[in-house]
């Protein structure tokens, strides 16, 4: 199957003395909020987890040895549950959540949180939306009662809505249509692999579509806030200094009274990799190399060669020493840049090879190389320098990641979330220290086939070919 498009051109709570008690500004000098090693050697560490009556998931991990609160809320709540017509509301509430609530006008949320000495923001992936702040320990209430107060009511208007929308399709003029190489990989390399039909989950951008974006009714968007941003599509962890006795009141105050939504329906995504092989070609006004983007349909990150798959990716493409890198880029000069990318989620996910032409190369030399690396390991396998190289990048990850309090909450939301409880936050680094030479060539083997996969061509210059708004 071949398609071919063209890339842009250029590039409830609310008293008077609750909202002064919140926020109230604490000493310059206290507010300071720094990262912490409260992580053992090991990267694990002590929490406890519990559901209020409405359904919200909390999980605590106090650490008296830290300096800062780590307040951390995802929603079950990503592009992944978008219907078609639908595309984009996921990452539009990634942005309405700022515009306001009953207790808070538009813009305060960020106001207050750093005026308190914290910080915050938020981003949204296919499968979850989150939103994080760090705040010094006396701030906890604060971050607690911001996050509430908008699960509680937020502010969904028509002009909010209507200046979100536009913020949005200029964020996605800037980091896809005017971007180089913007329409090839964070469009077409992410949702060219799935079939539409069966899996129209994935097969579309988290961005959203202009289309329909500017099609997107107030009705419409309360009912995704109604479905998906209740308490019992949520998880809130807090990490850090703080009394775990005073976060369980203030997490009842705050968040108890919340009603329970309706639960949402079931994400359907059957036979996703059913149409491949798929070869395209992007013409894009604002790159200046050709370039190949490769996406082999996988599997799910809790499914049993998830570890392996994730090893292999690494082995191929993470640094300077990877058989990418050493190949296309070092020994055959033929690429710019090269890299390996293990995208995998809640459902079916991706293995992604990526080569960035060299002046004069073109995509379809690129492709024969990334091919002939990974023929080799299908045929000869991977050196024990190479797995064990692999395991000490995710241990030293891993490790790295969770010195501070925000690296500790979005471990445990990680773990929660993609494997299905916060205990798999222990198991990161032996999923990888279990993995095998023969695991990785099986799985190189499984997966990594011609007829798995699609193929991107990224060619400069524009084109005369169908338009893809996905």
């Amino acid at each position: 199957m071949h398609r071919s498009f063209t890339g842009g051109k250029a590039a409830a709570a609310g008293t008077a003395a609750l909202l002064a008690s919140l926020f109230l500004a604490p000493d310059a000098q206290a507010a300071q909020a720094g990262p912490t090693n409260g992580a053992t050697d090991g990267g694990t560490f002590e929490f406890t987890e519990y559901h209020l009556d409405n359904g919200l998931h909390v999980i605590l991990a106090p650490d008296p040895g830290s300096t800062a609160v780590a307040v951390n809320l995802w929603y079950n709540a990503g592009s992944r549950h978008e219907p078609p017509g639908r595309s984009g509301f996921a990452h539009l509430f990634e942005h309405l959540m700022f515009q306001g609530s009953e207790n808070v006008a538009r813009g305060e949320h960020f106001q207050f949180v750093e005026r308190a000495g914290g910080n915050l923001n938020a981003s949204i992936t296919q499968d979850r939306t989150n939103y994080f702040q760090t705040v010094p320990p006396e701030r906890m209430n604060l971050a607690l009662w911001l996050e509430s107060d908008r699960m509680r009511s937020l502010s969904v208007t028509e002009e909010n809505m209507a200046r979100e929308v536009d913020v949005v399709i200029e964020e996605r003029r800037q980091v896809v249509d005017n971007s180089p190489y913007g329409t090839s990989n964070l469009q077409a390399a992410f949702y060219a692999a799935y079939d539409s039909a069966s899996c129209f989950a994935y097969a579309h951008s988290v961005i959203g579509s202009v289309e329909d974006l500017r099609a997107a009714e107030l009705e419409d968007v309360q009912r995704f806030f109604d479905t998906y941003y209740a308490p019992n599509n949520a998880t809130l962890t807090v990490v850090g200094a703080f009394d775990e006795a005073v976060a369980r009141e203030l997490i009842q105050e705050y968040f108890g009274g919340i009603p329970r939504g309706t639960e949402p329906a079931e994400v359907m995504c059957e036979e996703p990799f059913s149409h491949l092989p798929v070869e395209m070609e992007v013409f894009d006004g604002n790159a200046q190399l050709e370039a190949v983007w490769i996406s082999y349909g996988a599997v799910e990150r809790r499914h049993p060669d998830a570890a392996a798959l994730n090893v292999l990716a690494q082995i191929l493409g993470s640094g300077e020493s990877s058989r990418l890198h050493q190949r296309l880029v070092r020994q055959e000069q033929a690429a710019l840049q090269s890299a390996a990318l293990s995208n995998l989620r809640l459902g079916p996910g991706l293995i992604q090879l990526i080569g960035i032409a060299n002046q004069g190369v073109e995509a379809e030399r690129l492709l024969e190389l990334l091919d002939e690396e990974v023929d080799r390991i299908v045929a000869d396998g991977v050196t024990d320098q190479e797995l064990e190289r692999a395991r000490n990048q995710v241990r030293a990850g891993t490790i790295l990641g969770r010195q501070t309090v925000m690296g500790r909450a979005e471990a445990l939301q990680t773990a929660n979330h993609f494997y299905g409880s916060p205990q798999a936050v222990h198991t990161t680094v032996e999923r990888v220290e279990a993995v095998t030479a023969e695991d990785v060539r099986r799985v190189a083997s499984t997966y990594l086939t011609r007829d798995n996969r699609a193929v991107i061509f990224t060619r400069p210059g524009t084109g005369q070919n169908q338009e893809d708004d996905r």
